[in-house]
């Protein structure tokens, strides 16, 4: 067997949470669509790996570079500018923004710095998240710690228990 990473841990959770978001999604009726930066595709392609995701799965954008989130998000240009990508309120505009872009009920985001360093300021493990639908908008700062593949997994995982705990109402 190969040498397991800090990724494969939360693989069985992060399903798990998947299927929680949603299931609690589809009880009610309510479409997803997730803006990713530090993740990269990591919380789409879990959503994607429980069956049945595409009932309520509508679409997902890495918006890697800032100028993405800007152009595509309508994150707003001045704020990027003044705060960097690592931040509460860019969080809640990508998760609006993918909401609105694809046309669906309810919007995840992740933003912030998967390391090995540094990045705009801030220390690697620090995640802002999102969620935005019909109960209004969650925003939580995560201060994680690891490496590269711990921090995004820890974000993937966070960001689908913060959308699914707002679809239940518990927030």
């Amino acid at each position: 067997m190969g040498e397991e990473t800090g990724a494969a841990p939360a693989w069985p959770a992060g399903r798990q949470a998947a299927g929680d978001l949603l299931n609690a999604l589809g009880e009610r009726g309510l479409t997803l669509g997730v803006a990713e930066s530090l993740t990269a595709g990591m919380v789409s392609s879990t959503l994607g790996g429980v069956p049945g995701a595409s009932t309520v799965l509508v679409g997902a954008v890495v918006s890697y570079a800032t100028r993405i989130k800007a152009e595509l998000l309508e994150v707003d240009a001045d704020r990027l500018a003044r705060t960097g990508p690592v931040d509460s309120v860019v969080a809640q505009q990508m998760a609006r923004g993918a909401a609105r872009l694809l046309g669906v009920d309810v919007g995840l985001a992740t933003t912030g710095v998967a390391g090995p360093g540094p990045a705009d300021g801030h220390p690697a493990g620090t995640v802002h998240i999102a969620a935005v639908g019909p109960w209004g908008s969650v925003e939580r700062q995560l201060c994680l710690v690891g490496g590269r593949d711990e921090i995004r997994a820890a974000t993937t995982l966070e960001v689908l228990r913060l959308g699914a705990r707002a679809a239940r109402g518990e927030l």
